[in-house]
């Protein structure tokens, strides 16, 4: 376990008149049709995205509720489909364009013009990702994706590059409220903490929270955390994060994460 869920676990256990059941997704066996868990909702914490996704749709269809549920899952776990929603949503963002081929990948990155970035559709910790800065880095990364890469490499996902000037920001949705972000800052032009970011306190303005809010809503809502960029025509969602680390956002917001978490499910919890 990570120390955001040995901190979910020690936040639930201080709570009276809750029963904390363990569930080892190694472990699971699902019986379609059969509810064998004895349990009235599921937060999910999954690191293996693919085992999150199908375990929430399964518990789902025995009508175990979950928090995230499958359908913020789904579309999170897949830049892709967060990009989409976020266009249907009006959620300003980075241009993005999608090819499924190397020719028409790098029809896409020429027309939007270098420095573009390109990653795999699903992936998570800034792995994969790459810069690109001019037709021979593109036509070499895209022939070694389609030759060495696996199926999630088959679709080039091509976003346009946003000078960050050294930084972006990290906040946090749960439910209906944004409850603290982060500035993420780093020499390298990849700022994610897995990747040696620095995490300081940002303030929550009117637009980072209006932003997040609606990043949040786009995707189906719950708990989530979303990447920003500031630029000079104002904040644009870059990401949309469902199972999110929040270790290295506590002491620095002053915001007790695991405590709001816990707060939510059990409100979602009342409500069944």
């Amino acid at each position: 376990m990570r120390k955001e869920e040995k901190l979910l676990l020690q936040e639930f256990r201080r709570r009276n008149n809750i029963e904390i059941v363990m569930i080892d997704d190694r472990e699971l066996m699902f019986c379609l049709g059969r509810n064998d868990f004895g349990v009235d909702l599921v937060i999910e914490r999954c690191i293996n995205h693919l085992r999150a996704l199908h375990s929430l749709r399964l518990f789902e269809s025995v009508g175990i509720k979950c928090v995230n549920n499958y359908h913020t899952g789904n579309i999170c776990g897949d830049k892709l489909l967060t990009s989409i929603a976020l266009q249907e949503a009006g959620v300003p963002q980075p241009e993005v364009r999608v090819g499924f081929t190397e020719e028409s990948a790098l029809a896409a990155i020429e027309a939007m013009g270098y420095p573009v970035v390109i990653k795999p559709a699903v992936g998570s910790w800034g792995r994969l990702i790459a810069k690109i800065n001019d037709r021979d880095a593109a036509e070499a990364l895209l022939e070694h994706k389609a030759t060495l890469g696996s199926y999630h490499h088959s679709i080039f996902y091509i976003q346009k590059y946003i000078e960050k000037k050294g930084r972006d920001i990290r906040s946090f949705v749960i439910g209906n409220e944004c409850i603290a972000a982060i500035y993420r800052e780093s020499k390298h032009w990849i700022t994610n903490t897995a990747r040696g970011g620095k995490a300081s306190n940002c303030p929550i303005t009117d637009e980072i929270a209006k932003l997040s809010l609606a990043a949040a809503k786009a995707v189906g809502g719950g708990i989530v955390a979303i990447d920003i960029f500031e630029t000079d025509r104002g904040l644009l969602a870059n990401e949309v994060n469902y199972t999110m680390e929040f270790r290295n956002s506590i002491d620095t917001t002053g915001v007790n994460i695991p405590e709001r978490i816990v707060d939510y499910v059990i409100q979602q919890g009342n409500n069944l």
